[in-house]
């Protein structure tokens, strides 16, 4: 028995050994079954009826499917993309998911629409109005960007100048933990009041929303510096203006660069405020129109497109953040 045993251990042993010689990624194999399924499932299933009509796009989201399955079982087999075997239980999941999905929506009508929609409704979105959700994206770019580099520059200097001078620390300070809280929202008819235009007005919220994260980390981060780097550096002849740009803003990185990642995540709660004061096109304005007119899927699919958008700058700020603060790797916390 118990040589059959060892003699089993020894056979699953070679196999793998095997499996790996010949470069096969054993995941991909799976999702590229996963998915094979799920095109199968959307191509062979009639669709529920939904009064004269059925979901449109259907079959080229099942095509889509039976492709990639095709393409990953290519890669499985081949060793091709190695950097993509990391996210091997997310490409096995992502169809499970959406053949989930597929089932309560388009085949059984389980969720009813028009407040549910099958993943083949996002397709129709993205081919059909891909002029108006593209003006829309250009949009909110431009008006994020500059709301968050307004707010970005103004939070950091602010939180340099409160973290160093007693005299800010002691006016300052009070101020911002006093109307940090305030949502930027809630400043909505302030900003109506002063602003020229309701593209500033918009910007300005956005740039409030980043400018409170970025100070007080900032702050918390100068305030933070250890004395001794001070010392030494007081020590070696330095002066004020070199202990503020060579000592307490490079020991500060790490924590500005949180306070930037809290303002991006805010900036985008607030973009949909933002977007509501006249603007003529963006995802905020965009998700307002397809409420308007019940176009559930359009509003899924703009919502999709704004949590790409911010994993998106957020990968971005942590590839900034890494080759920033290189120097700082086993001194602080990654």
């Amino acid at each position: 028995m118990t040589g059959a045993h060892t003699s089993l251990e020894a056979a699953s042993f070679s196999t793998a050994t095997a499996l790996q010689t010949l470069g096969l990624w054993r995941q991909g194999v799976v999702a590229a079954l996963a998915w094979a399924l799920l095109g199968a499932l959307t191509l062979l299933w009639p669709n529920k009826p939904i009064g004269f009509s059925d979901w449109a796009y259907t079959t080229e989201f099942a095509v889509l499917s039976l492709a990639i399955a095709v393409a990953l079982a290519l890669i499985a087999l081949r060793g091709w993309l190695p950097r993509l075997h990391a996210a091997g239980a997310w490409l096995i999941a992502a169809p499970l998911l959406l053949g989930l999905w597929q089932l309560l929506t388009a085949k059984l009508g389980v969720l009813p629409p028009p407040f549910f929609a099958p993943p083949q409704s996002l397709l129709e979105v993205y081919l059909d109005d891909t002029a108006r959700l593209g003006t829309s994206i250009a949009h909110s770019l431009r008006l994020l960007v500059h709301g968050i580099v307004l707010g970005s520059i103004v939070g950091f200097f602010t939180g340099v100048w409160v973290g160093w001078s007693r005299i800010a620390g002691y006016w300052v300070h009070p101020l911002l933990r006093f109307l940090g809280p305030v949502p930027a929202s809630a400043l909505l008819p302030l900003a109506f009041f002063f602003a020229p235009s309701s593209y500033s007005a918009a910007v300005f919220l956005i740039a409030l929303a980043t400018f409170f994260p970025v100070a007080v980390l900032t702050w918390s981060g100068v305030a933070n510096v250890s004395k001794s780097y001070y010392d030494v550096a007081r020590t070696l002849g330095a002066s004020e203006w070199f202990l503020v740009l060579h000592v307490a803003i490079p020991a500060a990185l790490p924590q500005v660069f949180v306070g930037l990642f809290m303002g991006l995540g805010a900036s985008f709660s607030v973009l949909i405020t933002a977007e509501m004061m006249g603007v003529k096109a963006g995802l905020g304005w965009y998700l307002q129109w397809a409420q308007g007119w019940a176009a559930y899927s359009n509003m899924y699919g703009a919502l999709l497109v704004m949590a790409v958008l911010c994993s998106g700058l957020i990968t971005l700020l942590f590839t900034v953040r890494d080759r920033l603060l290189s120097w700082q790797k086993g001194t602080v916390k990654w």
